[in-house]
């Protein structure tokens, strides 16, 4: 037997060895090379997330097909981008099956991208960002002060420590194991961060606050549609004004891009009047 054919002959066999096996066996698996690869400890998370979702609608991953994927995007309680991010996620395991012999044939290849509505920039008012920090406590007011003022997401606030901090620029690490770094000239957080000695918002996630209970706990105070994430809008927002420099916006928050960056920025009113006077000029 050649050396190819044998190579196929044992896929088989491990193929048809692991059928009935459960899908913490691959789960688990999948995820060690993950971890293997570097991927962020969050990032893990999510992935075990939505595979658990996945889990609900095939008995093994050897019965997942295409149309189990279509049912399981299909939830009528996820928005557009969690359908996405859970595609992704899929998709990522599919190959992966695929390419370790578990799977015959990837059943992710025909599945459709998800469509997402092009953002609106929705950046908090001041008034409604003053009343929330007028309410928060000591941990809760330097949570909202990193979204609005140094424009983090709740999953790198969550893992704010002093050793991310060098005299007054925090160096961030977010989507993608990317690193920028955000000057804070809050002294506010700048003491706080010093302070703390590690962790900045201990908790029970790898020593940290979960990203989840981070939006929570912003949830709690700010009314209404007015979410974390608006609070980046208002920082991305409020820079533009002040600089008219879409690229170093783009870098404050963390974007590769300057056409996700518009997404955040809601164009300044004088901006838009010196735009109709020279229409009607």
């Amino acid at each position: 037997m050649s050396a190819r054919r044998a190579e196929l002959a044992t896929n088989v066999y491990v193929l048809d060895m692991r059928t009935n096996s459960s899908w913490t066996t691959y789960t688990a698996e999948y995820l060690t090379s993950m971890r293997a690869a570097g991927r962020r400890p969050s990032t893990v998370r999510l992935h075990e997330h939505y595979l658990r979702c996945l889990a609900r609608h095939a008995a093994s991953p050897q019965l997942v097909t295409l149309g189990v994927l279509e049912r399981a995007l299909a939830r009528p309680d996820w928005k557009p981008e969690t359908r996405k991010s859970a595609r992704s996620v899929f998709v990522g395991f599919c190959r992966w099956m695929h390419g370790m012999g578990y799977l015959e044939v990837d059943p992710s290849r025909m599945l459709r991208p998800v469509r997402v509505p092009e953002g609106v920039p929705r950046p908090i008012p001041e008034h409604v960002l003053e009343r929330a920090l007028g309410l928060a406590d000591d941990r809760e007011r330097l949570i909202l002060l990193l979204g609005a003022h140094g424009g983090l997401r709740a999953g790198e606030i969550a893992v704010v420590n002093t050793r991310d901090l060098a005299d007054d620029l925090l160096y961030v690490t977010g989507k993608g194991g990317k690193t920028r770094v955000v000057p804070l000239v809050d002294d506010e957080l700048t003491h706080a961060i010093r302070r703390a000695g590690g962790w900045l918002f201990p908790g029970r996630t790898d020593g940290h606050l979960s990203p989840g209970h981070v939006s929570v706990l912003m949830a709690r105070l700010l009314p209404d549609h007015w979410t974390a994430h608006t609070l980046r809008h208002r920082a991305g927002t409020v820079g533009y004004e002040a600089t008219r420099d879409i690229l170093a916006v783009g870098a404050f928050l963390g974007h590769s891009k300057p056409e996700t960056t518009m997404r955040y920025v809601q164009l300044p009113p004088d901006a838009l009047r010196a735009v109709a006077r020279a229409a009607a000029a």
